[in-house]
Parts: structure tokens; C-alpha cells; sequence
């Protein structure tokens, strides 16, 4: 992926010179099962990881040349992501795109949605509607996962806007609001819409970049839909030593989220995306 040097966002919310730290908890083979856990169930896993009575509030954080590096990644992907559902959204919708602000922190911070640490991975908050990231997440994503690459990173910021894309468009806010009245296993089948669907968006985002920006290099496209892949439900389920159980998939499974990805890319149309109605995921 080609962005050095191209335009940044001003949707930014750096918090990373401030954060909480804390002593481990859990080790070695724990962490990576643990986190696992987090990012598949998308919540908060910190307690495990951090023994709260070593957690304390961190002064000034020295930033380091690849934290620098790594800000100015997501800050380039989220302009991307303006500029391409600036124009996509009036189109498609006939509305206008109101982007998010992404918040970028190192550790622990705050959202009206939870806490937020490095265990549960990237989110969207609707109450504020902010995109949060610790991006030592891409590291994991790299090295833990499987799924290295900068447009494989490229794709998790994506992916979270188009959460932001469904707020916009009343889906997200219904869809949890049915959540909130439904059985667990009922909840889990309508998450699994909304995040193939945001797959699906990226895809439609990936598409334009390429178009618009010519910033896609050979593989992009491969690196994003291994990322897909790798963090499907059944694949992160076995990773963490589990049997892959399909009520509690809250995701997808591997092969929905690279297909729904690749159903947006080469279709353009957030029409496609209409994961609710669909027959087959």
C-alpha cells in the first residue's frame, strides 16, 4: 500500500502520551489464548491480563519512530476513508457523510461504550461515535494471527468505519436494539450480520482506493482478505485451543468474512452489502 507522504486526517484523537499500565496477570501461552478470546467475543479481557492492583495511572509516553510510523498509517487510511464514503455516501445514500473521529491510544482508555485495552481489540463506539485502536494491535494482527501487512492494517480501520457507515445509516442502532431484546444465540446471528456487512463495506472502500488513489500495491488485496481469514470465528476459536462452536459465533466464520469482503470489492454497490436480507451468509 502506498501512503507515505499522502494527506492525513484531522479526525484524529491521540490519547497514546497518556494510558494506564499494569503488571501482568497471565503468561507466555495465556496471553495469546486470552486475548484470542477478547478479540473473538469483542470485550474487555483486561481484568485477566492486568493484576488491578498493579495497574496505575502512566504519566507522559515517550512515543516511539514505529508508534510515529503507525499514527501516521491509520491517520492516511482514515482520510481514505473520508474521501471515499464522502462521495460513495451522497451517491449511493443521497445523504451526506458525516466521518468519525478515530481515537488512537497506547494501554487502557475510557469510551462511553466500556474500557478499551489491547485485549479487546479494535471497536466502534455509536455513543460517540469514535473509532477506537491501540495500534500494537497490528503487531499482534502480524505475528499472533497471521495476518501482516500494511493493507491487512488498512483493512481493521476500514472495517471499523464501516461501522460508522451502518450508524449513519439508522442499521447499526436497530440491529442492536434488537439485539438487546433477543436470546443469546439470536444476538449472535444478528452480530454476524452487522460484521459481514462491514466486511462487505470495506470492500466496497478497498475498491474505490484503488480506483481513486491508486495507492493499492500487488497483494493488498490478498493481505486483506487473509486478515479476514485469520480472524474469522472458527479460525480464532481453534487458535485458542477450542472446538469451533457456530451459536456463539458473533463474526463469521473465515470463508463469510473473506467472501463478503470480496463481494463489496468487486461490486461498488452498498446494495449488495444487505447482509440482513440475504438467504446465505
Amino acid at each position: 500500500m502506498d501512503w507515505k507522504g499522502r494527506r492525513g486526517s484531522r479526525n484524529i484523537e491521540d490519547r497514546r502520551s497518556m494510558g494506564v499500565r499494569g503488571g501482568g496477570a497471565v503468561g507466555g501461552v495465556g496471553v495469546i489464548a486470552v486475548l484470542l478470546i477478547g478479540y473473538f467475543f469483542g470485550i474487555d479481557v483486561t481484568p485477566l491480563l492486568n493484576d488491578p492492583g498493579q495497574q496505575q495511572q502512566g504519566g507522559q509516553v515517550e512515543l516511539s519512530e514505529a508508534d510515529q510510523a503507525a499514527g501516521e498509517f491509520v491517520s492516511v487510511t482514515l482520510a481514505d476513508t473520508e474521501e471515499v464514503w464522502g462521495h460513495v455516501f451522497p451517491e449511493q445514500v443521497g445523504s451526506a457523510y458525516r466521518p468519525p473521529v478515530l481515537v488512537l491510544y497506547k494501554g487502557v482508555t475510557q469510551s462511553p461504550c466500556g474500557g478499551a485495552s489491547g485485549a479487546t481489540g479494535p471497536f466502534y463506539c455509536p455513543g460517540d461515535k469514535k473509532v477506537y485502536l491501540d495500534t500494537d494491535f497490528f503487531t499482534t494482527m502480524s505475528r499472533q494471527l497471521g495476518a501482516g501487512g500494511d493493507f491487512a492494517a488498512a483493512y481493521v480501520v476500514a472495517h471499523e468505519v464501516a461501522h460508522h457507515v451502518q450508524n449513519e445509516l439508522g442499521i447499526l442502532g436497530k440491529a442492536n436494539q434488537v439485539r438487546g431484546q433477543a436470546s443469546e444465540a439470536d444476538s449472535n446471528a444478528i452480530s454476524v450480520r452487522i460484521e459481514l456487512q462491514a466486511d462487505c463495506l470495506s470492500g466496497i472502500w478497498a475498491r474505490e482506493a484503488e480506483d481513486r488513489f491508486g495507492s493499492l500495491q500487488e497483494g493488498d488485496i490478498e493481505e486483506a482478505v487473509n486478515a479476514a481469514r485469520q480472524i474469522g470465528d472458527d479460525t480464532l476459536q481453534r487458535n485458542a485451543g477450542q472446538r469451533p462452536m457456530p451459536h456463539t459465533f458473533t463474526h463469521g466464520t473465515s470463508e463469510q468474512r473473506a467472501r463478503w469482503f470480496l463481494r463489496g470489492y468487486k461490486a461498488g454497490d452498498m446494495a449488495q452489502c444487505d447482509t440482513f436480507g440475504a438467504t446465505r451468509l
